[in-house]
């Protein structure tokens, strides 16, 4: 299994260099990866003591952040690399204060792992959620080096838990310990023989909770939103864009505001979605110019700051359930205490199932729906207030996380 997961991880890196050129995203992660190795070393000395904290993407960034944020805080000298598989977490987070240097992860490759670890020599080692390389995981057992695994999430059909996954399920003994998200990820490594794990829920519960500890104004949001009630549709894609337009256009609502912030904000896309509305409408970009009193909609064509936009919302649509690219980050709007409306494709995300049953989350999968379903929060404010107070409730119960996983580690905990 060794020998076909290595050979399967060149041809990978070849497939993504013959790739690069043709697609941008692909040839940013293929070009980070070869200027990895150089950036490193000027940073980190033979003498520097290190932590390593490993995320796939953008999402895992700010799971771990909690965690990451009491490490950097008990261990102020030493120096702290952050890598990415993705470019989309990279591109976003390689500036992040959190580490001393942000690289993409090296292919995971025999080679490429013992030169990351004979650099970095990482103290300890955390990895969020998946994105599991056996190849690095491996020597860092091999160097006794250890590493945990935070807000892990697993299924019966992943390849740890068949037959033909030995290789892969070797990997995740290199961890010391697992915390997992749920129960159901316990048993399925207990059923493997791991045997070191705690269910600590998952630290995004605490990450967007300390959303409500900073100042999240935005003074054009203010001027914009006045005293209307503010529906905010964040992280859309064109299948629910779609809806959101149609629904604008088709009713005069004098009282009702909206806010879209699409996941693509390439220059066609914002276009295409500006010229399907039949309102006023503002881009951010055009804010400094534009009478936002008297807009309708307002477009965020940037990125970074639709965590504190949804703290405007009296109502939250969140996109990627419509269609097959998975649902975005409904916790962000839910600590804002506002209901929330999403996709039926919600099947992989266990938080959308929890709230809908708490009644503050409505899932739709059409026009007809999604009318009905905005309609009656519009109209009924105490029942926007029910909804809302559901979801806050939700957060607050299923906070603690990260006190589980410093407490393991013997990290005091800061307030």
């Amino acid at each position: 299994m060794s020998f076909i997961y290595n050979i399967g991880i060149k041809l990978a890196n070849l497939g993504l260099q013959a790739i690069a050129p043709f697609n941008d995203k692909i040839k940013r992660g293929v070009m980070g990866r070869k200027a990895a190795f150089s950036k490193l070393e000027k940073i980190v000395s033979a003498n520097d003591k290190t932590l390593w904290f490993h995320c796939a993407s953008l999402g895992e960034y700010e799971q771990g952040l909690p965690v990451f944020s009491g490490l950097r805080t008990y261990y102020r000298n030493h120096k702290i690399v952050l890598t990415f598989f993705s470019p989309s977490g990279y591109e976003i987070r390689k500036n992040s204060p959190i580490a001393d240097v942000v690289i993409y992860l090296p292919i995971d490759s025999k080679r490429n792992a013992r030169k990351f670890l004979d650099i970095v020599n990482p103290e300890l080692t955390v990895f969020v959620k998946y994105d599991i390389w056996p190849n690095y995981l491996n020597e860092l057992k091999s160097r006794q080096l250890p590493a945990i695994l935070i807000s892990a999430a697993f299924r019966p059909h992943q390849s740890y838990f068949k037959f033909y996954g030995s290789y892969l399920r070797k990997a995740l003994f290199a961890f010391e310990h697992i915390f997992t998200q749920n129960k159901t990820s316990k048993a399925l490594l207990n059923s493997i023989g791991y045997n070191n794990v705690t269910i600590s829920g998952d630290t995004r519960f605490d990450r967007v909770s300390n959303q409500l500890n900073i100042d999240n104004t935005l003074d054009y949001i203010e001027n914009f939103k006045q005293n209307k009630v503010c529906v905010v549709a964040g992280s859309t894609w064109p299948e629910g864009e779609a809806l959101i337009a149609r629904y604008i256009n088709e009713h005069a609502l004098d009282n009702v505001k909206f806010i879209i912030a699409p996941h693509n904000i390439k220059t066609n896309q914002i276009k295409q979605l500006k010229n399907s509305l039949e309102v006023e409408t503002v881009l951010f970009s055009e804010k400094d110019n534009s009478k936002l009193s008297s807009a309708k909609v307002f477009i965020v064509d940037t990125i970074g700051i639709l965590s504190k936009i949804y703290s405007y919302a009296d109502i939250a649509y969140v996109g990627g359930a419509l269609g097959n690219t998975g649902l975005h980050n409904t916790l962000e709007p839910a600590v804002f205490g506002m209901p929330i409306i999403i996709g039926n494709n919600y099947d992989k995300f266990p938080e959308a199932s929890e709230m809908i049953a708490n009644e503050g989350m409505f899932s739709i999968s059409n026009q007809k729906e999604f009318n009905y379903v905005l309609n009656e929060l519009i109209e009924n404010s105490e029942k926007r207030r029910f909804s809302g107070n559901s979801n806050l409730n939700y957060i607050k119960s299923n906070k603690g996380a990260v006190t589980k996983i410093l407490e393991y580690l013997n990290i005091p905990l800061t307030n």
